[in-house]
């Protein structure tokens, strides 16, 4: 079996890539060979924080931080299956990676003890812009409730291709008016629980934004997460809209 990391290293250079990697992780890799990470779960530090057997890991862990070094990392808020605390510290060892994270990640930031990359550290709020290489980041709106009130969605420009990353949201229609309608890409959770979107919520947004394809995520890793991602395939090709159901560890090419 193909290691992950060696399947990211070898996707060929001029096109951009896309691979998930589990609950909302994602991955991608412009045409130049630049890579940026989403809310990377790759520990199992939710179940040991947690302790509660409702939050143990159901996915296998496809990388680690020691395989790849990032040009850029999201941490779209500090739960812990987004940033992920084992994980976070070790992705920023070297003298590359920048970490762009939610207002409200700066005490973890602390917690850990990272305050030595803080030259690569940007605590980042709706509306902020930023130009890493050729990624071209926008951070915007998403309403994940009180438990994370300065959460972030994602909307990544790079290769003239538009990836939009909800961050964990309820459906809020009002503020998706702004977005583009031009996207190649829609990702955002299904699993209905801890404020965000279900089943078929994500459809209705996906109908007003009209992507090229939409890709479900946050399911299947905790068993308190829910999320049902045979009623949303259903949904989809009722309303017929395109959708990608996209396994762990594979990538699509963009």
């Amino acid at each position: 079996m193909v290691r992950l990391a060696d399947k990211i290293q070898a996707a060929p250079l001029g096109k951009t890539h896309l691979f998930s990697v589990g609950q909302a992780g994602f991955i991608v890799k412009s045409a130049a060979g630049e890579l940026l990470a989403i809310d990377l779960y790759l520990s199992d530090c939710v179940e040991r924080i947690e302790q509660d057997p409702g939050f143990r890991r159901l996915l296998p862990r496809l990388l680690f931080p020691q395989e790849i070094v990032f040009d850029v990392v999201i941490c779209t808020h500090p739960h812990m299956d987004h940033f992920d605390i084992d994980a976070v510290p070790q992705l920023m060892s070297n003298d590359r990676t920048r970490l762009f994270c939610s207002v409200d990640c700066e005490k973890l930031v602390k917690q850990l003890q990272m305050e030595y990359f803080n030259s690569r550290i940007t605590y980042v709020k709706p509306s902020d812009h930023v130009t890493v290489g050729n990624f071209v980041i926008d951070f915007v709106d998403c309403d994940h409730g009180e438990g994370a009130p300065d959460a972030v969605g994602v909307l990544v420009n790079v290769d003239s291709k538009k990836i939009y990353e909800t961050g964990d949201t309820c459906l809020r229609l009002d503020r998706a008016i702004s977005l583009p309608r031009d996207l190649d890409v829609l990702i955002g959770p299904i699993n209905g629980a801890y404020g965000n979107m279900n089943e078929a919520d994500l459809p209705q947004l996906a109908e007003l934004l009209k992507p090229k394809t939409t890709i479900p995520c946050h399911y299947g890793m905790f068993a308190n997460h829910h999320g049902d991602v045979g009623r949303f395939y259903e949904i989809m090709s009722g309303m017929k809209l395109p959708c990608t159901m996209m396994r762990q560890g594979e990538g699509i090419t963009l």
